[in-house]
């Protein structure tokens, strides 16, 4: 083994079947519930106890990234201009309890997923590209479907959508696609006995503290080409001190971390300093941007040019060290697109005279907005996620220099954006006026990465979305011309636009391009980084049984 090798390719390949991969959580889950999840590790680990119509090919390098049928025979047909996109199932799928896994399935978990108020942690992109879908619906409270999702037999799925999307098979692939059996759907407790279509199925789940998965034996692997199942037994623990789960790592005690977050500070050292160590690391780039928001909706922040003392204000190396440096933490960001992403192009809204920031700019930008002496603000971040409160102690001190005094507020990952940070009446009332924030692609293209983060119409007041600050009618309008632009090179140019003036106009710090230095023990199999979920690829995992 070499350092970085799983980034490069598989390590320790092997197809041997048996163990148990015990995996642990920093925090808690938003939601085990496909139709209610949104973090990407969760994506990546819901693979093994659901399937999805669309899925990532479970390779290293580009190929990770490579969209594959999963529940679908084929990808998706395109008709109507790229308005309606159709499926048709393959053979012989079933449900943990047999039943065969039919279109109607997977209409209902669709169209579950939508009600926001039950499910507030899921994506919104069915909710936005679905044709006639009406005002707070649920189906919960309505008698009948959705006529923009047809069902013309048990194998076949037919979406309308209200305007052309080239891109769907990205929509196809994300989980709220995962089949769910009406008869058996109990709403928001439904995540506590989840019906299984992958290769594993729950044995038990204790809220907030631990689950196990164990082999579902009504899997077929000859109509899965993506997932290895190899282990006998996945073993979860939540809500671990992360410093305990890096050491456990180390030890041979765990196997992996679930968060794919990298190492924090101390274990980073220790691996760096041991050569031996060293080896079974890999230092991930991944298509994910750590930033900071910066909210309009908190006085003075609604002013442009308080926001751009922040800009300038800011120790860029110092917000990076937070995050590990160049090696476990990523490059400086001066845009929220990663490098990785097509369409990302080289922007700097706020030359500096020096990385740790212009205080004489600065200052000169509080002036223009009104509060030369400087103002009072707070900063939230994820109590589970010690690199967001470190960036938080950072921007804290270089702000300082400048008169802005910032006051640091934890709150839960699991619910950190449905009802702190993500809910606007929440972060109003306690003077959020800037916002830990972390963005991993929802897929490899600009809509992917920037949709989510930018377009003000994903606000809802009822919490959940990751745009903490963008409410930009302008950004609003570029974004619809660029979903419609069915030149790729003109597409990569809109977005490439819409992410310069986010910058431009201090809606967000842009912070890092993420690096995480992931540590994989000896007792791992089939080891390498996903492109397409931005760590390592549980879908392949296998365990040395010996």
């Amino acid at each position: 083994m070499t350092f970085d090798a799983g980034s490069r390719g598989v390590v320790n390949s092997s197809d041997a079947r048996g163990g148990s991969l015990r995996m642990a959580n920093p925090g808690d889950w938003d939601s085990l519930d496909t139709g209610d999840t949104y973090y990407g590790y969760s994506w990546n680990f819901a693979r093994l106890y659901s399937r999805t119509l669309v899925t990532y090919s479970s390779a290293p390098g580009a190929e990770g990234a490579t969209l594959v049928p999963d529940l679908a025979s084929e990808l998706g047909k395109s008709s109507d201009g790229g308005k309606t996109w159709t499926y048709a199932l393959k053979d012989g799928l079933t449900f943990q309890d047999g039943a065969p896994i039919t279109s109607a399935d997977v209409k209902y978990a669709v169209e579950r997923s939508l009600d926001k108020e039950t499910f507030p942690h899921g994506p919104t992109y069915f909710n936005e590209f679905l044709a006639d879908v009406p005002d707070g619906f649920s189906v919960y409270e309505s008698d009948t479907g959705l006529s923009s999702i047809e069902t013309p037999d048990e194998k076949t799925i037919v979406f309308h959508l209200n305007r052309a999307f080239a891109g769907f098979d990205y929509l196809a692939a994300l989980p709220v696609t995962a089949p769910v059996p009406q008869a058996k759907d109990t709403g928001t407790r439904y995540q506590e006995q989840y019906v299984s279509s992958g290769p594993y199925k729950f044995e038990s789940y204790e809220i907030a503290e631990s689950f196990t998965l164990v082999r579902n034996d009504a899997w077929d692997p000859a109509t899965d080409q993506v997932r290895g199942g190899l282990p006998d037994r996945i073993e979860m623990s939540l809500n671990v001190d992360p410093d305990d789960l890096d050491q456990r790592l180390l030890s041979g005690d765990l196997d992996l971390d679930v968060a794919n977050r990298g190492l924090g500070s101390a274990a980073r050292a220790q691996v760096l300093a041991d050569p031996e160590r060293k080896k079974q690391a890999d230092a991930a780039a991944t298509a994910k941007t750590w930033f900071t928001s910066i909210n309009g909706e908190v006085a003075p922040f609604d002013k442009l040019e308080c926001r751009q003392a922040v800009m300038y204000a800011v120790d860029r190396t110092g917000y990076q060290a937070a995050f590990g440096g160049p090696i476990g933490g990523g490059d400086v960001a001066t845009g929220l697109l990663p490098p990785s992403i097509p369409g990302h192009r080289a922007i700097d809204a706020y030359p500096v005279s020096t990385p740790t920031g212009d205080l004489e700019k600065a200052e000169q930008a509080l002036a223009a907005c009104g509060r030369p002496d400087g103002f009072e603000t707070s900063y939230s971040y994820r109590n589970e996620i010690p690199v967001e409160k470190a960036a938080g102690e950072a921007l804290q001190a270089a702000l300082a220099r400048v008169g802005i005094t910032v006051t640091l507020k934890g709150y839960p990952q699991s619910d950190y954006t449905a009802l702190y940070a993500g809910k606007p009446s929440f972060a109003k009332k306690e003077n959020l006026g800037l916002l830990a924030n972390g963005w991993i692609a929802d897929w490899p293209d600009g809509y992917g990465f920037l949709a989510q983060l930018v377009d003000s119409r994903v606000i809802r007041e009822s919490g959940g979305a990751y745009n903490f600050s963008v409410r930009d009618p302008q950004i609003d309008a570029m974004i619809d011309a660029a979903v419609s632009e069915l030149d790729d090179n003109a597409a990569r140019k809109d977005w490439a636009a819409i992410d310069a003036k986010v910058v431009e106009d201090a809606w967000v710090y842009p912070g890092v391009w993420s690096k995480s230095l992931l540590y994989r023990p000896k007792s791992l199999t089939n080891v390498f980084v996903s492109s397409g979920f931005g760590g390592y690829d549980f879908a392949a995992l296998g365990v040395d049984p010996n």
